[in-house]
């Protein structure tokens, strides 16, 4: 069984991208909203070892497998379990997640419309693959995109079905707030040509963080408050109820995979093997991905001035993208796992929905 945690920021939040922002080498951090996964991952690991009273700058070797024994390591989850992060609002009672509008959305303001396959007109854009894709988004008007929408579950699942639907604009769920600072030397100095800026994000009211974990751990089902992102900044957090995940079908022969998360590909768009995933053949036949996104990391437990506390940078499907396929009537393909990547399954990249097209 899972819980639904909802958080919400004492103030604002601070979620860099994976730019680095060393003093003197950039002079804006950019915020991201929602965050990654490996954050929230982070903040639910550290909470449960304030819970357990595990000390956290201690980096005894006793101390060190402790920490193991209780969250994992760096390369390694342990028993946790997440979903999400996702950007959600509490209506009515209820915590409604948002999403990011799919990638082959034709967009009219605050209107999208489905794309449309063209089975009969392949792409001729080299991609690597046996077979050319199809192109998407044929005998629809073409025009300049607009802002991307966010959409509720109910909404998305509209539109994955073909219907037309209104979205909401970021700016109504959440601001990014620029914060301007001047870097200081040890003698609180200040450091010529050190100014620099700071985008934080700003929820709108009842606008914060949905992340589901399995289990019932007695400590997280009373309200409290955590660190997450950036300059310690904090959120509160409670259990509250949500609507469930959406339902993917069993076997289908044609369906499309909206990535709900961003995911993680062997081969930069594709996995290895889409075998891996699903229990009988498919064939990729057109895709809409947005641009990649850098993740990497910390190892916390790691001498910081050492080669290893910086993880490696990934380069990751972003959330959003939607990929085609046809499968074989006969032999209808079904999943194998619930999230598709190559990398951080167990705290939420690759959460996936499936609908028929």
């Amino acid at each position: 069984m899972s819980t639904s945690l909802f958080l919400e920021p004492i103030d604002v939040w601070l979620f860099r991208d994976g730019r680095p922002f060393d003093a003197g080498s950039a002079h804006r951090a950019e915020s991201l909203f929602p965050p990654y996964p490996t954050v929230i991952q982070g903040a639910i690991r550290t909470q449960k070892l304030v819970n357990a009273g595990i000390a956290l700058g201690d980096r005894t070797e006793e101390n060190t497998k402790a920490i193991a024994a209780l969250v994992g390591t760096a390369d390694s989850f342990g028993d946790i379990r997440l979903r999400g992060p996702f950007l959600a609002r509490r209506e009515n009672g209820k915590v409604i997640r948002y999403f990011p509008q799919p990638a082959d959305a034709i967009q009219n303001k605050t209107t999208l419309v489905p794309a449309m396959l063209a089975e009969s007109q392949p792409s001729t854009i080299k991609t690597g693959l046996k077979s050319p894709l199809l192109l998407l988004g044929l005998n629809n008007q073409s025009g300049k995109p607009g802002v991307p929408l966010w959409l509720s579950q109910n909404k998305l699942l509209d539109l994955l079905s073909g219907k037309e639907v209104e979205g909401v604009k970021s700016k109504d769920l959440f601001d990014i707030e620029n914060r301007t600072g001047i870097g200081v030397g040890d003698r609180r100095v200040v450091n010529e040509g050190m100014l620099y800026e700071v985008g934080f994000v700003r929820p709108a009211k009842d606008v914060g963080l949905l992340v589901e974990m399995e289990g019932q751990e007695p400590k997280w089902q009373e309200p409290g408050v955590l660190h997450l992102g950036g300059e310690k900044r904090m959120a509160q957090f409670r259990v509250e109820q949500t609507d469930e995940w959406p339902v993917n079908p069993e076997k289908t022969d044609r369906f499309k995979i909206y990535f709900a998360t961003p995911t993680f590909f062997e081969k930069g768009w594709l996995p290895s093997d889409w075998g891996k995933f699903f229990n009988n053949p498919v064939e990729l036949v057109g895709a809409a991905v947005n641009r990649f996104e850098t993740i990497g990391g910390f190892n916390w437990i790691a001498d910081p001035n050492g080669a290893i506390a910086h993880r490696p940078a990934r380069r990751f499907v972003s959330a959003g993208s939607v990929y085609y396929f046809k499968g074989s009537a006969q032999l209808k393909p079904g999943l194998l796992q619930q999230a598709i990547t190559d990398f951080g399954a167990e705290i939420g990249f690759g959460q996936i929905i499936i609908k028929e097209w």
